[in-house]
């Protein structure tokens, strides 16, 4: 994409260009213009040397990029043996949007909304960290009021998400009753942040020195009674879920990623929790609020896809609890600090602990305020490769499950 080569690389083959441009080519470029030289389809990339293992019983099996699902476009490239996978290999890159090519030129406050769209199920996570490296950068100081309602948006995407996740691997092993049930749950929690935050997914509500949204009285007795709520059902399910011996049967030892293998590839988030990695940026960085706040950090040792669920879950938990401590010291004060432009080329970096890990971004801006630089890491760039990993001496029919159980994200990898 930059046309830099690397000496000695083991690897250099075209996992992200694809052949939507020329082999002179190179779309990130400040040279390159940022409007399309496409005038055509891209054509397939049907020739991209996937790595094969050569062998008596050994068959090569293609699955995507297009899917049955509503999930996103990724190619996955399995080499088996009967039923047994010898290999994965993932390639991704057919969801690229040139976020860090477009972002160039842009206004602040539009750069946090195409932020907010990096990977839309943690658009509060992505709109922070690049508010984060902004202020950062500028030395611009957040009101506490501010902050705290920036926790709760990011508390109530980490919840949304890992109720859709757990339901989405109990619907992968046919338990449909802790489908429905958990899917019933997020989608009161969806409509809940529609009526207070105006946007089911919470999006455009942080912004550059704070947020858009302030909360009333009526709005945080809402949202305590929704936690208590919650969390009377989550009891109840949680026993269920422990005594299930269908769901334990399918889900434990499957998919085992080794506390050696997580710590080779830095898994971050759950992923990494799961398999005996205690990190959390809320806990080991305590950026504002959560230095306030003493945060529990679930962790298990058996790297497989029970154990992934269960941080989940004792996650949601952690989640709810952290709300209700956030409301009841809810600030009193300004929810935004008006920024000054700096008139100089700034950068800073914002760090954000968002549903699925760690999100770092960078940002530069040029002597114009205007963005000279865009880049922001989100945690699935080490998730995919734990799937790679994780999957090995599994069967076939395992990997929807051990897939959902990883959930990375396409977008926020192919950027």
């Amino acid at each position: 994409m930059f046309g830099i080569n690397f000496s000695n690389h083991p690897d250099n083959r075209r996992w992200t260009r694809h052949l939507a441009w020329g082999a002179d080519q190179f779309p990130l470029r400040k040279n390159f213009p940022v409007e399309s030289l496409m005038t055509t389809p891209t054509p397939p990339d049907s020739n991209y040397p996937f790595t094969q293992i050569i062998g008596s019983g050994v068959c090569e099996v293609p699955v995507g990029p297009v899917h049955a699902g509503i999930i996103e476009p990724g190619h996955f490239r399995f080499q088996i043996t009967g039923e047994d996978i010898l290999k994965l290999e993932i390639r991704l890159g057919y969801t690229h949007k040139g976020i860090e090519k477009i972002a160039e030129g842009r206004e602040v406050n539009s750069l946090i909304k195409l932020a907010g769209r990096v990977s839309g199920d943690s658009t509060a996570a992505h709109a922070w960290a690049a508010c984060a490296a902004l202020e950062n950068a500028i030395n611009l100081e957040i009101p506490n009021r501010a902050l705290y309602i920036r926790a709760i948006i990011c508390e109530r995407e980490r919840i949304a998400n890992h109720l859709g996740d757990f339901a989405s691997v109990c619907n992968d092993v046919a338990y449909t009753f802790a489908y429905y049930q958990l899917m019933r749950l997020k989608e009161l929690w969806l409509r809940i942040n529609a009526q207070i935050f105006g946007h089911r997914f919470m999006m455009d509500c942080i912004t550059l020195g704070g947020v858009t949204t302030d909360l009333n009285s009526e709005n945080c007795q809402a949202l305590h009674k929704q936690i208590s709520d919650f969390k009377l059902e989550l009891d109840e399910l949680i026993v269920i879920f422990e005594a299930h011996f269908g769901l334990h049967n399918r889900i434990k030892t499957t998919g085992i990623l080794t506390a050696e293998q997580a710590a080779s590839l830095g898994v971050l988030g759950y992923v990494g929790r799961a398999s005996g990695h205690k990190f959390d940026l809320r806990h080991d960085v305590a950026y504002p609020p959560y230095d306030k706040f003493k945060i529990h950090v679930p962790v298990f040792n058996t790297g497989d896809v029970l154990a992934r669920l269960r941080v989940r879950f004792q996650e949601i938990l952690v989640a709810l609890d952290l709300i209700d401590q956030l409301l009841n010291t809810l600030p009193s004060g300004a929810i935004h600090t008006p920024w000054v432009a700096p008139n100089k080329v700034v950068e800073g970096i914002g760090l954000i602990e968002g549903w699925r890990g760690e999100i770092i971004t960078f940002v530069r801006l040029g002597d114009d305020n205007l963005v000279e630089r865009y880049f922001p890491r989100d945690p699935s760039w080490f998730s995919w490769q734990a799937l790679e990993q994780l999957i090995q001496n599994n069967i076939v029919p395992e990997f929807p499950v051990c897939n959902k159980s990883i959930n990375g994200s396409y977008s926020g990898v192919d950027l």
